[in-house]
C-alpha cells in the first residue's frame, strides 16, 4: 500500500503543473475568443435560472435551475470549507487571490463546456423509457467523439470509464468516509451506522433519476448554502472593521505572501499561486468535464441559454463561498492560531520537522533521538515533533497540559519515551488545523464573543454532512451517464447499486488511496477534455454569436407565461 501511495504521488507530481497550465491557458484563451462572456453575459445567466425563459415543450428532463442546482451541489461541497483551508493553511491568505483568478477564468471554461455539452447531447425519443433511465444524455464523451470525429472516439470512451471510476472513489466513497468521520468525532455513532443511513438516502434518490435528483438538489443546494453562508456572514458582521485588512492582505500576499503556515519556504510566490489554484480549479471543478453532464439534462433547445446558467457556478462557488470561508478563516485569525490537540506518533499527520514558523518547516530526513527538557526541544530550530507540517512549541503529557513532557523522542521510529524509559502513545500540544478542522476553529473563534462557539462546530458540521450526501447524488448521475454511453441503457441500474455499496463501503473504511487514485483519474480526464475545449472553440464562437443576435429569449418568455397560463407549469 506504501509503494502504491508513491506511484499515486509521482503521478500527481508529473500532472501538476500541465495540468494547471492546461486550464488556466484554456480559460484565458476562451475568454478572449468569446469576448469576456463571463462579464457581459453574467445577468443574462441570473436570468436564465430564475425561469423566466423555461418552455415545458422543450427537451430535456430538468429546468435550468434544476441543472444548476445539481451541479452546484456536486461542486460545492467539502472542498469549499476543506480546500480553502488547505490553500491558506499552505499558502498564505494571498492563495484566495489565486482562487478568485481560477473563478473568473473558469467561468469562460465552464460556460463553453456546457454549451458544447448540450449542442452534442444525445436526446432519445423513446416513448416506453424509464424516469430512472433518464431522456438524456450528454457530456464530454459526446462532444469529444461527435464534434472532434469519429477516430476520437476512444478517446471520449477513455474520459468515460475513468470519470466513471472517479465517481465511486472521490465522488462518492469518500464523501461518505468524510461525513461518518465527523459524525463518528461529534457524537460517537459508529461509522457503519452513518454509512446505512447516508447510503439509504442517497440510494432513495437516485433510483428516482434525474428528474428526482434535479427536485432533490434544487431544494437542498440552496439550504446548505444559506446555513454556511449564514454562520459566515454572521462572523463577518461580528469583525467588520477587520475585513478591509484581510482583503489588503490577501491582495498584499498574492504576489508577496509572507504567511503560508505549513509552506516550504515561505514567502514563495509560485508556492501561494499553485496553492491558490489548485484549490480553486478542483473546488468549482471547471474544465474537469462532469458538471456538463448535469447541465446537458436541462429542458432547452438553444445550447448557450444553459452555458449562460453554468457560467455562474464558479462565481457562485469560489467568488461567493469561498471567499467567505477565506475571510473568516483571515479576520478571525484562525489560520495562524494554534488550538489544544492530542498528538498521536503514529498518525499520518504527525512528523518530525525542523525550521521555524519564519522561515518554513521541512520534514526531517534524521533519525536522531531528539531531546525534550520541561516541554522543549532541544534546539528551537532543529528537529522536533509536528503536526501537520507544522512544528509544535510545548509538548505536555496530559490532556489538561498541567505536565510538561521531559525525555525523548526516536525519530526514526517515531517512539516517545519519558525519562524513565517507558513509551508515551499519545502527548498533547497547541497545534495549528488544516482542512475542515481548521474551518471549525475558525467558526468556533468567530462565533465566540456572542457566546455561540459551540453552534460553530455544529454550522460546520451540519454544512460538511449535507455537502457530502448532495456531492454523493450529483456524482451518481456524472457515472450512470458515463455507464450508459459506455455500455447502454441496460448498465445504468447496475451501476446505480454498485454506486450505493461503494458508498457503504467508503463509510467504513480508510480511504486515502481511494481519494488520491480519484485525484488521479480526473486529472486524467480534464487533458483531453480542455484540449476538445480548444479545438471546438470556433463551433463555440458561432454558436455564441448567433444566440446573442438572435435573441430567442424573448419568444422563450412568451411561451413560458402562455405554459403557466394553461397549467402545464
Amino acid at each position: 500500500m506504501e509503494l502504491l501511495a508513491q506511484v499515486i504521488d509521482a503521478i500527481n507530481a508529473v500532472l501538476r503543473w500541465p495540468l494547471v497550465i492546461g486550464l488556466l491557458g484554456t480559460g484565458l484563451f476562451l475568454t478572449f475568443k468569446l469576448g469576456f462572456i463571463q462579464f457581459r453575459r453574467l445577468g443574462h445567466g441570473f436570468a436564465v435560472a430564475t425561469g423566466r425563459y423555461d418552455d415545458p415543450d422543450e427537451p430535456g428532463d430538468v429546468s435550468h435551475f434544476q441543472a444548476l442546482t445539481t451541479a452546484l451541489s456536486a461542486t460545492v461541497g467539502v472542498g469549499n470549507i476543506a480546500g480553502v483551508a488547505l490553500a491558506i493553511h499552505i499558502g498564505g491568505p494571498g492563495a484566495l487571490f489565486w482562487m478568485w483568478v481560477t473563478a473568473l477564468l473558469g467561468m469562460a471554461t465552464k460556460y463553453s463546456e456546457v454549451t458544447l455539452a448540450q449542442q452534442y447531447r444525445d436526446v432519445h425519443h423513446d416513448e416506453d423509457g424509464k424516469a430512472w433511465e433518464g431522456s438524456v444524455s450528454g457530456g464530454p464523451m459526446y462532444y469529444i467523439e461527435r464534434g472532434l470525429g469519429r477516430r476520437w472516439k476512444p478517446v471520449a470512451m477513455f474520459f468515460a470509464f475513468a470519470l466513471m471510476i472517479t465517481s465511486f472513489m472521490t465522488g462518492n466513497a469518500v464523501q461518505a468516509n468524510t461525513v461518518a468521520t465527523q459524525v463518528f468525532d461529534s457524537f460517537g455513532v459508529d461509522p457503519w451506522i452513518t454509512g446505512l443511513i447516508t447510503a439509504s438516502i442517497v440510494g432513495v434518490v437516485i433510483l428516482g433519476g434525474i428528474s428526482r435528483i434535479g427536485k432533490v438538489t434544487s431544494i437542498v443546494a440552496p439550504a446548505m448554502a444559506a446555513v454556511y453562508v449564514a454562520g459566515a456572514l454572521l462572523i463577518l458582521a461580528l469583525n467588520i472593521g477587520e475585513v478591509p485588512a484581510a482583503f489588503g492582505r490577501i491582495f498584499t500576499e498574492a504576489f508577496n505572501p509572507t504567511s503560508g503556515v505549513a509552506g516550504t519556504g515561505a514567502g514563495v510566490f509560485l508556492l501561494t499561486m499553485l496553492y491558490g489554484v489548485q484549490r480553486g480549479l478542483f473546488s468549482n471543478e471547471a474544465g474537469q468535464g462532469s458538471a456538463p453532464i448535469a447541465h446537458s439534462a436541462a429542458k432547452t433547445d438553444e445550447p448557450v441559454s444553459e452555458g449562460a446558467v453554468a457560467l455562474l457556478e464558479p462565481f457562485i462557488d469560489t467568488i461567493l463561498i469561498c471567499t467567505m470561508t477565506g475571510l473568516v478563516l483571515v479576520t478571525t485569525g484562525a489560520f495562524e492560531a494554534t488550538a489544544p490537540a492530542p498528538i498521536e506518533l503514529g498518525a499520518s499527520n504527525v512528523t518530525i520537522v525542523e525550521g521555524t514558523r519564519e522561515a518554513g518547516f521541512t520534514t526531517y530526513m534524521g533519525e536522531d533521538v531528539i531531546s525534550y527538557n520541561e516541554g522543549l526541544a532541544q534546539r528551537l530550530d532543529g528537529p522536533r515533533v509536528g503536526r501537520f507540517n507544522v512544528g509544535v512549541d510545548t509538548l505536555y503529557v496530559d490532556e489538561g497540559q498541567t505536565q510538561l513532557f521531559t525525555g525523548s523522542i526516536d525519530s526514526g521510529r517515531k517512539v516517545a519515551l519519558d525519562r524513565d524509559g517507558t513509551v508515551i502513545e499519545t502527548l498533547y500540544g497547541n497545534t495549528v488545523r488544516t482542512s475542515a478542522p481548521l474551518t471549525t476553529l475558525a467558526f468556533e473563534r468567530g462565533l465566540a464573543p456572542i457566546g455561540l462557539g459551540g453552534m460553530g462546530r455544529f454550522i460546520v458540521l451540519i454544512s460538511v454532512v449535507l455537502f457530502a450526501i448532495s456531492t454523493s447524488i450529483s456524482w451518481s448521475y456524472y457515472g450512470d451517464r458515463c455507464a450508459n454511453y459506455l455500455f447502454g441503457t441496460k448498465a445504468i441500474l447496475p451501476f446505480k447499486a454498485v454506486f450505493v455499496v461503494m458508498h457503504f463501503v467508503g463509510a467504513v473504511l480508510a480511504v486515502t488511496t481511494i481519494w488520491d487514485l480519484g485525484d488521479v483519474a480526473l486529472s486524467l480526464v480534464t487533458l483531453p477534455n480542455v484540449l476538445a475545449l480548444l479545438l471546438l472553440s470556433p463551433v463555440l464562437k458561432k454558436l455564441t454569436d448567433s444566440y446573442f443576435e438572435r435573441k430567442p429569449w424573448v419568444q422563450n418568455e412568451e411561451d413560458h407565461k402562455r405554459a403557466k397560463a394553461e397549467g402545464r407549469i
